[in-house]
């Protein structure tokens, strides 16, 4: 079946969106704890880290600073999902075979930034207590990232169903360029409609 044209981007966001929130829930619970960065958006491509700065040059003052951003890593279509479809039982497609598959997928890639210590002006490394402190603020997030997606990302659609979504690896990233961070994977389920009849079709 064709997908709708905002399907990725409607999956990307509501991603983004649950992440986001449950970010601000842990920062305002956990003492201590940021909560969603001021930079957060859906980028394209590969995630450039751009920023881990706090609070990121931005009003208000009191804003996280780091960067939350969700991209695309893959689509592909899934008649069992998630599993990738292949040729030529299920991955074949003619003018009377648009139908097959019933759903796509989207594999998405949530990438978290926090500034991460870093050696002072004498050229000192950072304390154990400050590294401490950086790890507890990366393993609550990690937590808290996966919790978002297995909480609020399959109700976040109007679909009968809601989202079906499958959590993948959670990995930490850096510390480099004075960021460290994670990265989680999350693939979600596209349900399709019907293709589209061509202008002077039967």
């Amino acid at each position: 079946m064709a997908l709708r044209l905002n399907a990725v981007q409607d999956a990307a966001e509501a991603v983004l969106g649950c992440v986001c929130a449950a970010l601000q829930d842990a920062g305002a619970e956990v003492d201590g704890q940021p909560g969603c960065p001021c930079r957060s958006c859906v980028v394209p491509g590969i995630v450039a880290w751009d920023s881990c700065e706090d609070p990121c040059g931005q009003v208000p003052a009191d804003a996280a600073g780091g960067q939350l951003t969700v991209s695309v890593l893959r689509l592909y279509s899934s008649t069992d999902f998630p599993a990738v479809d292949r040729a030529p039982a299920t991955g074949t497609r003619g003018k009377l075979t648009c139908q097959v598959p019933a759903s796509a997928a989207v594999e998405l890639l949530i990438t978290l930034l926090r500034c991460a210590p870093t050696v002072d002006g004498n050229a000192c490394p950072p304390s154990c207590e400050e590294l401490g402190e950086a790890a507890r603020i990366l393993h609550t997030d990690m937590v808290v990232v996966r919790n978002a997606l297995e909480c609020c990302l399959p109700s976040s659609s109007d679909h009968r169903r809601g989202r079906v979504v499958f959590i993948g690896e959670g990995r930490t990233v850096g510390p480099e360029g004075g960021c460290v961070g994670l990265e989680q994977r999350v693939t979600v389920a596209l349900p399709g409609c019907a293709c589209p009849t061509p202008e002077g079709a039967p």
